[in-house]
């Protein structure tokens, strides 16, 4: 089992792992010959679906196994992964590799970065100029004795001085085919209504600022129990419209987003005819149709650090039951080709 790339688009590889780790701090990792799957999933909360493209992080990308399209399953903190991937922020190069430590599986960054602190560093590894090795002042007594002298490029040696490598290895279990043949994505029936969302970073504050209104209306109300867990509600229509909610015992409080897009369905990628969809019905009950679900305040709010991908969202509705969301990673060097980050959350309703 063999498993060696380099990394690109860290900036994207490292703000995917940071909204991941918001909701769980263990991630399924799925690799093959062409896809990197990045699995969540919390004992109660959201869950998510990181299905990408191999040239989305990785280059020079190397796998082996006796498995089918030679996947590999890894069981990966992703607390670590984050802190190695902040580390290879505006390096030059590093790369990842699947390696053993006394016997424990890694997965081992090696960074190469540039230091204005190189120079001072080679003269106390014992580099050229720093006094120690065969060269000028190895033989202080006789400055014009026999001394070798090793001959190296004046480039060459200022690249090595400013050159600083850092290796973090990040132990992960290797998970057995049979293990994983269980994790399923969850099936829900077709959305009735499916909207493109507006900018998350503006979502999030505007229910964060709820959430936490929730939460000092219930603790004022001396509700103690209701304040851990707010809930809000979320509403859209085939008209474009995007309705956040908040309703308590001494406050009712909405925001609403007008203009959305309510992108065209492709009928080759549904199991029954367009005229069918549930979508279709919605449309054609009118504006004041809408879907509806209730979610919890605190998870929402770690759901939408997905913003952070900078992708656009698509968030699919199915009335009184579950709310899913499918960001769309661009790629840096082809702007026409996305990879998809899926959000399902099953919501827990109340009356």
């Amino acid at each position: 089992m063999r498993f060696k790339t380099d990394l690109r688009n860290i900036r994207t590889f490292s703000k995917l792992v940071a909204a991941l780790n918001s909701l769980e701090k263990i991630a399924w990792v799925r690799l093959d010959d062409d896809t990197v799957r990045f699995t969540v999933i919390p004992d109660t909360g959201s869950q998510v679906w990181a299905s990408l493209s191999v040239d989305l992080i990785f280059d020079s990308y190397h796998i082996q196994s006796a498995e089918p399209n030679n996947t590999i399953n890894l069981e990966l903190p992703l607390g670590p992964l984050q802190r190695a991937l902040k580390s290879a922020a505006g390096s030059n190069q590093a790369n990842l590799r699947l390696t053993k430590r006394d016997g424990i599986p890694m997965l081992s960054m090696t960074i190469h970065a540039m230091t204005k602190d190189g120079a001072a560093d080679a003269r106390e590894r014992g580099a050229p100029y720093g006094g120690g090795g065969h060269g000028y002042g190895a033989n202080p007594d006789d400055p014009f004795g026999e001394d070798i002298f090793q001959q190296e490029s004046l480039e060459l040696i200022m690249k090595r001085e400013r050159e600083k490598v850092i290796t973090q290895d990040i132990p992960v279990r290797v998970l057995h085919p049979d293990t994983v043949e269980t994790i399923m994505q969850p099936k829900v029936r077709e959305p009735d209504v499916h909207i493109q969302l507006p900018p998350l970073l503006q979502l999030k504050a505007i229910s964060d600022r709820f959430t936490k209104l929730a939460m000092t209306t219930s603790s004022s109300s001396g509700r103690g129990g209701a304040s851990q867990n707010p809930k809000l509600e979320l509403s859209a229509n085939m008209f474009g419209s995007l309705r956040l909610r908040l309703a308590a015992e001494s406050l009712d409080i909405t925001s609403v987003w007008d203009g959305l897009e309510n992108p065209e369905l492709d009928p080759s990628q549904l199991t029954i005819p367009i005229d069918e969809h549930p979508s279709t019905r919605f449309k054609q009950a009118g504006p004041d149709t809408w879907a509806t679900v209730r979610v919890d305040g605190k998870d929402w709010s770690r759901v939408l650090s997905v913003g952070r991908l900078e992708g656009r969202v698509i968030a699919c509705f199915a009335d009184d039951h579950a709310l899913i969301l499918y960001v769309y990673v661009p790629h840096h060097d082809d702007s026409s080709a996305e990879d998809v980050v899926t959000v399902s959350s099953i919501t827990v309703l109340f009356n």
